[in-house]
């Protein structure tokens, strides 16, 4: 997926998804052979018929790689960690990725779907301008079976999208989200996990629970950051945005999206992106393990390329997950 100069915003944000915590239905396990994501029963704060991924035991790993399944499949030779979430952006349209989602379950692994509503306006969205289509993706995440992580709109705080700063109002980005949930759920989606996802920021950004749709519309939060340069630190990406969430949800909070640049600090990094991961209790990470090169904001991210990350990664995966 080709990716616009979003990073070009420093702050990162610490995103991810957090619930209004449902009672589960029962879901079909994968393949004997293969295990489910670990997780946790919670207790219900809203009506049991939205169902969500409770908060799990143990953090879940996950990875972004472009293509076809067989990259994450060779991630996972590569690194020695088999992903628990997998990610996948799926432009305005688009039917949902089944035969993914089926590789990536039978894999032990929630598919994670990223919506970008591209080619439309937050307001027609809200205005029921798209509903014919997700009516028509809500029919075929239900129709799944298993659960699935859906975020919309993610780094609505940045302006790098057209749904966000600059594009559309706070205001706006609400209504639209409220009424992509409200759809999913007259379809009896209910197997979804809205994941609400900000881009990392720091002192001097705008407050993050402007954008805050409540606590009845989202399950989890997610926050995306890099680590960019030397400097960078878990605090300096992460902890600006944590601490602002954390003052209007106590939902599970993951880094929906992260990686470290290459260069002699990226193993240092890359230890304490896990570290600070199971400091702050986040209930898990994703990695993005694409190659690009478009410096200072899209650098090669892929673990294979640095020797020295890949066995920080090894080592924190195993520590922390």
């Amino acid at each position: 997926m080709t990716r616009v100069s979003r990073f070009a915003a420093l702050a990162v944000a610490a995103s991810v998804l957090a619930g209004c915590s449902r009672l589960a239905p029962t879901y079909a396990p994968p393949a004997p052979t293969q295990s489910r994501p670990a997780a946790t029963q919670r207790s219900p704060r809203v009506p049991a018929v939205h169902a969500t991924i409770p908060a799990p035991a143990h953090p879940l790993i996950g990875v972004y790689e472009p293509g076809s399944y067989t990259q994450i499949t060779q991630f996972a030779r590569t690194t020695g960690v088999q992903p628990r979430i997998v990610l996948y952006y799926s432009a305005w349209g688009e039917k949902f990725q089944a035969s993914f989602a089926t590789a990536a379950w039978d894999h032990g692994a929630y598919t994670f779907a990223e919506l970008e509503p591209t080619n439309t306006t937050l307001a027609r969205v809200a205005a029921g301008y798209s509903d014919s289509y997700l009516k028509r993706l809500a029919g075929q995440v239900r129709d799944f079976g298993h659960p699935v992580i859906l975020s919309f709109g993610h780094e609505m705080n940045g302006d790098w999208y057209p749904w966000g700063v600059g594009h559309a109002t706070p205001a706006q980005f609400i209504a639209a989200w409220r009424h992509v949930v409200q759809v999913f759920r007259s379809q009896g989606a209910d197997n979804v996990t809205w994941a609400w996802t900000v881009n990392a920021v720091d002192a001097a950004s705008p407050p993050l629970r402007q954008w805050w749709p409540g606590s009845e519309w989202v399950n989890w939060v997610g926050v995306d950051g890099y680590f960019y340069f030397s400097s960078d630190t878990f605090s300096s990406v992460f902890g600006q945005a944590l601490a602002e969430i954390r003052t209007f949800t106590g939902d599970p909070a993951l880094i929906g999206e992260t990686a470290a640049g290459p260069g002699p600090d990226a193993s240092s990094q890359v230890a304490a992106l896990f570290a600070g991961a199971a400091a702050n209790h986040l209930a898990g990470l994703v990695w993005y393990d694409e190659a690009q090169h478009n410096p200072p904001y899209h650098l090669d991210w892929h673990l294979a390329d640095d020797p020295a990350a890949l066995i920080a990664f090894r080592l924190g995966a195993r520590r922390y997950g």
